[in-house]
């Protein structure tokens, strides 16, 4: 079975490495039928988180923002694999990074610095455009995959540059290694945590979230600035990502702060636009247990 997932993966791959990207996006367009029409791929979970985010609106507006999702979703998932065919060139052409001085002068004073996101938008490409778009030596976990052959071809095609991909298993070696120059390390850290005693706790989206406590640690623990890396849909295919300072100094921050921040800068954007969110991820599948507030 595992041959075989290869096997097609290889095929898709080639698939999509020939095909222009109009015909992707035809194919997207029949993805979300299936999807959303014929076999309501985790609508339920859908549905439900967008009512517990926005109880203010009304169900129709429930219903509009849903499929707007599953157009954007199917969209992801034929961007995602036609990336690991894309060369570098085109990549910075569809996936331009903006206004990089102030990182730029980071570099400059050899500060390393920590870059958080979500699951917003196309955050696939961030880390392929990085590689050749920032100073710093781009550096970005994942979690291996069990297929082995599989898991290859995700750590050789996924870089461009001088980007480095590397398994969460090894975050705290990571930190600590010399680059020989600044890095930058990659972190989507809007997730469900796995443990409910690690968690920070706090109102998201109109509900009670655990929140992942990874990038705060090591930026305290390192005194790492904080960044946020907003990517914008221009249109079908192409995005501009913005990068907004978080924290300059950890050092100078309260426990759970940084995490606060980072979470509040997330909901603003998504209450802007929440078509662009991963609304199928069980994110709220954790509850409080109130013996460890």
């Amino acid at each position: 079975m595992k041959f075989l997932t290869y096997l097609l993966l290889r095929a898709f791959i080639f698939l999509f490495r020939i095909a222009p990207f109009r015909v992707l996006y035809f194919f997207s367009d029949r993805i979300y039928f299936l999807v959303y029409s014929l076999f309501g791929y985790r609508k339920k979970v859908v549905l439900n988180n967008l009512r517990d985010s926005f109880p203010e609106k009304s169900e129709k507006e429930i219903s509009l923002i849903a499929r707007k999702f599953y157009h954007h979703l199917c969209d992801i998932l034929v961007e995602s694999i036609k990336a690991f065919s894309m060369k570098e060139d085109e990549v910075v052409k569809r996936y331009e990074y903006e206004n990089t001085r102030f990182l730029d002068e980071l570099y400059r004073q050899g500060k390393s610095a920590i870059c958080v996101g979500g699951h917003y938008n196309n955050w696939e490409w961030s880390g392929i455009a990085s590689g050749t778009q920032l100073k710093h030596r781009p550096v970005g976990f994942y979690k291996p995959l069990s297929n082995k052959m599989v898991d290859a071809i995700v750590r050789k095609t996924r870089v461009r540059g001088r980007s480095l991909l590397v398994s969460i298993t090894n975050t705290s070696a990571v930190f600590s290694q010399d680059y020989g120059e600044p890095a930058i390390f990659y972190m989507v850290a809007d997730q469900s945590p796995s443990s409910v005693r690690m968690a920070y706790w706090m109102q998201f989206l109109n509900q009670d979230t655990a929140v992942l406590h990874g990038p705060e640690k090591y930026a305290r623990l390192h005194n790492l600035p904080v960044v946020f890396a907003y990517p914008q849909k221009i249109k079908r295919g192409y995005y501009k990502l913005k990068f907004i300072m978080l924290v300059e100094d950890p050092s100078k921050t309260a426990p759970g702060e940084i995490t606060r921040i980072y979470m509040n800068t997330l909901e603003k954007i998504i209450q802007d636009k929440p078509e662009f969110y991963l609304w199928s991820h069980r994110r709220w599948k954790l509850k409080r247990n109130r013996s460890y507030v």
